[in-house]
């Protein structure tokens, strides 16, 4: 048991490591589900593990497993979790479980308060143009959701731009990426070795709409120009910060090295999904859950063995 027991544990880190490398090669729609499904099975996994190990601690302690009916010899023989492990998943689970409480509540909070605001939002069109200097466009999720772009923007780009930038926030709003950004960034929560493939999701949804923006217009070219010009009129303007639940032309707070990222692989060739590396990946998830199931089973077993009578 204690290869699939911690095997889980381990492979986030894994996972984290290959989350850029994957964000860059892949398709971005298809990276964006593969790295948000693999970020909530390896945060399920881990917190599996993390479980098994509390209740392995549990039932070592002879006032426990004698009132539940359990061994302490035959306990004490299997010792399917060393003391230390034990003590350090139930520590670690109450900090996932309480990480994931405090992420849930504050963006069920935050998505709640974008729904109103969309709501609230003058007009009944999808789009809305507002009165700012600032350079802003973003997409405030809602039902319906809605596009925001100020001024400021719309006077930095010439009408070609105008329609890259529709494009692109239309395809936020018409794929949700709000979601995927949401449940890996829940993933990130309940596991913090998620946190690099949180940060590749944020990316990869700004690639899936760039990319649905060169579709649209013909050509990659001025797309990549839109973006870099975009980003620059944002930073000249020291546009504000933008809603929690908003995801933009820049992303929200992009990182540095996200808008050249952006740029060059919209000069570069369409993006192919290489059978290797989505094998890989498929791999990786694919063994952390077996191994999660696999711990499972074998403590199951294990607490049969201790159960008398």
């Amino acid at each position: 048991m204690h290869l699939a027991l911690y095997l889980p544990l381990l492979l986030p880190v894994l996972a984290g490591a290959s989350a850029g490398p994957l964000a860059r090669r892949l398709e971005p729609r298809l990276a964006t589900w593969l790295l948000t499904v693999a970020g909530l099975a390896l945060a399920m996994s881990g917190t599996v593990v993390l479980g098994l190990l509390a209740l392995a601690g549990l039932v070592r302690v002879p006032l426990i497993s004698g009132r539940v009916g359990y061994s302490p010899e035959v306990i004490a023989h299997e010792d399917p979790a060393a003391w230390p492990a034990a003590v350090a998943g139930a520590v670690l689970l109450v900090l996932a479980a309480s990480a994931t409480v405090r992420f849930t509540a504050r963006r069920a909070g935050a998505l709640w308060a974008a729904a109103l605001d969309a709501a609230c939002l003058p007009g009944r069109d999808t789009v809305l143009v507002i009165d700012d200097r600032h350079a802003d466009a973003y997409t405030v999720p809602g039902l319906p959701g809605r596009i925001v772009i100020s001024h400021g923007m719309l006077d930095a780009l010439d009408p070609v731009g105008h329609d890259i930038i529709l494009a692109h926030e239309k395809a936020h709003l018409d794929h949700h990426h709000y979601a995927f950004v949401t449940l890996a960034q829940l993933s990130a929560a309940a596991n913090p070795l998620l946190r690099p493939l949180a940060s590749a999701v944020v990316f990869t949804v700004e690639r899936w709409a760039d990319e649905d923006a060169a579709h649209s217009t013909g050509d990659r070219r001025v797309v990549a120009e839109t973006v870099a010009r975009a980003a620059v009129a944002t930073k000249r303007t020291r546009a504000p910060r933008l809603p929690d639940t908003a995801l933009g032309l820049l992303g929200r707070r992009p990182a540095p090295g996200v808008v050249p990222r952006r740029v060059a692989a919209l000069l570069g060739p369409a993006p192919r999904s290489p059978a290797h590396l989505l094998l890989a990946a498929g791999v990786l998830v694919a063994l952390s859950v077996a191994c999660a199931l696999e711990a499972a089973h074998d403590f199951h077993e294990f607490l049969e063995l201790a159960h008398v009578g």
